[in-house]
């Protein structure tokens, strides 16, 4: 009735039928053990229903399955997988093996298959439910195995796969365990909004709202994020229909239409909406990993989620609000209407001067002024010029008394002089985005931005050829919660982010800690964690091109998210620095991508303004 597909294509793939089919066998308690990202072990492990010995040999079988009975069952689908070619297709790319039993037997079973190949079948002591173990994936396809990702990018795939199972069940306990390390422990969860916040974390918990809609045609439940909270990427949006996840470009628009207006261009708000609608509504078999799907009436589900959306966001407020209830809050004293009475408020008069004048040749106070003791009083024997080095020379501590005035020191100023720059009169800073000096032809106006990106572009590319780098360390290291996924792609590419000068340390399963950025590179906690989620959306893109290609459009993408967090240039000496590094560089006018970043205003252009 359906025709089978390949669905076996990375370790992920694996991992996703079978807890799927754990989850479909009524299982409380799920456990995934994955050694060397999945490439040696795989291991499922529930405590469903098991199966008869009978049956454990059938599932093996392509198209066998228990999950529908008849052709029209097909229109009335509630489970994950109902296929039958998931069991048979693992089976032919890997070893293998799986202990089961029922609630009802005594005894369970233990049947091993490789190469498609039923080897043998005994009676073992096992607990009730099923134990799958798969090794030695592609063992027999050397092309598969051969162009399999790294074990960072196979895991973060396999983390993938298990989030979007656990995040439809929250009434089963869910365990990860990678190489010996627990990833994940998840026990049942009261409700949908703890399993989030088990899985993806307390901030983004604390960042979304409840979205509730029911109609005939569609009953929609979940949680759609603050728009101030909306960040650059597509991370933590996820569609169910059915308890089954599914990806939808045309929902999605649905959802950044009701955020119209609300969230700036190039950012993208979480979500995490669940769907039901009547089965035979929906066809979820277009797909062999059936993540794609295909309703009836897709339009009318699109006004439906794009008002819910819009509802929502219209009922909740967004602005920052002040706790009076908050425990620990010092309380405000309480005045008596006869306070005045009792406790007469004198304002402080200041005392002034009205004989001093600072246009006086010496620039001290009268005579007569109480001010004079605070001022060291010049000789009178001593010539104006010498009384004015007196004055403000300093002497060495061998020199120096309680109560008589500082010696004079030919070395005053030396500590400074090294590090002092005189700062340009020609260079001008307007509203921290150009700098203005002159040239010969006129004026000459720099782009501060443009300027900054070429600088750190040539500063990247040169850290990538040569391997060097300039890290500045943070005053107070900064702890930014990125979560599973994205911690393996920090994992893949800790050599690389060391080589540009970025110190980042993994803390926990889920947090990393950034303890130096690049030079030039903006230490402030704020910005450093918008960097690190602009850090994550550039290591998430593909760079499968040549090496030369990707160390450009890295090194670009570096410099971009390099200007965007640097400090502001604010005064001449600033600008200075930003002048002679613009032109130190092979090609100071254009940016990477064409953009001009310095123009001269000639005179006669001047001229003609007036």
């Amino acid at each position: 009735m359906i025709a089978a597909g390949e669905v076996v294509q990375r370790p992920a793939s694996v991992v996703k039928e079978l807890v799927e089919n754990a989850v479909d066998a009524g299982a409380t308690q799920v456990t995934v053990v994955i050694q060397d990202a999945g490439r040696t072990l795989i291991q499922v492990i529930d405590n469903g229903c098991g199966m008869s010995a009978d049956e454990a040999v059938l599932c093996f079988e392509r198209h066998a399955t228990s999950k529908i009975a008849t052709a029209e069952d097909l229109n009335n689908i509630m489970t994950f997988g109902f296929r039958g070619e998931a069991l048979a297709s693992i089976a032919a790319v890997a070893e293998v093996t799986l202990k089961t039993r029922r609630a009802e037997d005594e005894v369970g079973c233990q049947v091993d298959f490789a190469d498609s190949q039923h080897l043998s079948t005994i009676e073992t002591a096992t607990p009730c439910g099923s134990n799958f173990a798969v090794r030695n994936l592609f063992y027999n396809v050397p092309a598969r195995r051969k162009f399999l990702k790294s074990d960072n990018v196979e895991f973060k795939h396999i983390v993938a796969e298990f989030t979007r199972v656990a995040l439809t069940r929250e009434d089963i306990g869910f365990s990860l365990v990678h190489n010996g390390k627990d990833i994940y422990v998840l026990r049942p969860a009261k409700s949908l909004k703890f399993r989030i916040q088990d899985i993806l974390g307390t901030g983004l918990a604390n960042e979304v709202v409840d979205v509730h809609a029911d109609t005939s045609v569609v009953r929609i439940d979940g949680f759609v994020g603050r728009p101030d909270a909306a960040r650059k990427g597509l991370g933590n949006q996820y569609f169910f229909v059915n308890g089954r996840f599914f990806k939808s470009p045309y929902l999605h628009k649905a959802v950044m239409k009701g955020y119209e207006n609300l969230i700036p261009e190039g950012v993208t708000p979480s979500y995490i909406l669940y769907l039901q609608v009547d089965p035979n509504s929906v066809d979820v078999n277009i797909h062999p990993t059936k993540t794609e799907i295909k309703f009836e009436d897709d339009s009318v589900i699109f006004q439906i989620l794009y008002a819910c959306i819009k509802e929502t966001l219209g009922k909740n407020s967004f602005m920052a609000s002040i706790d009076f209830e908050r425990e620990g809050v010092t309380d405000l004293p309480v005045f008596s209407r006869n306070y005045d009475e009792f406790r007469t408020i004198t304002e402080p008069q200041p005392e002034i001067d009205k004989n001093y004048n600072p246009f006086d040749d010496d620039g001290y106070p009268s005579e007569e002024s109480h001010f004079n003791n605070a001022f060291v009083q010049p000789q009178q024997d001593l010539p104006q010029q010498d009384q004015l080095q007196k004055r403000y020379d300093t002497g060495g501590l061998s020199g120096m008394h309680y109560g008589t005035s500082p010696q004079k020191s030919q070395d005053y100023g030396k500590l400074f002089e090294d590090n002092f720059v005189n700062p340009s009169h020609n260079v001008l800073v307007v509203k921290e985005k150009y700098i203005i000096t002159t040239s010969r032809s006129g004026l000459m106006i720099i782009n501060v931005r443009r300027a900054l990106e070429r600088i750190m572009y040539e500063r990247f590319l040169n850290a990538f050829s040569n391997n060097e780098h300039l890290t500045q360390s943070a005053l107070f290291p900064v702890a930014v919660q990125v979560g599973v996924e994205n911690m393996c792609l920090f994992a893949e590419h800790a050599d690389m982010l060391a080589s540009l000068g970025f110190d980042i340390a993994p803390f926990g399963t889920d947090t990393i800690v950034v303890n130096g950025v690049p030079e030039g590179f903006s230490a402030e906690e704020g910005k450093v964690i918008t960097m690190v989620g602009d850090l994550t959306r550039i290591l998430a893109e593909d760079h499968s091109a040549l090496q030369e290609m990707m160390t450009a459009n890295l090194a670009s993408s570096f410099a971009r998210l390099g200007a965007l967090n640097c400090e502001a240039v604010t005064d001449s000496r600033q600008a200075q620095r930003l002048i002679d590094s613009l032109f130190a560089c092979e090609n100071s006018e254009y940016t990477m991508s064409g953009r001009r970043i310095v123009s001269v205003m000639s005179v006669d252009d001047i001229d003609g303004r007036f």
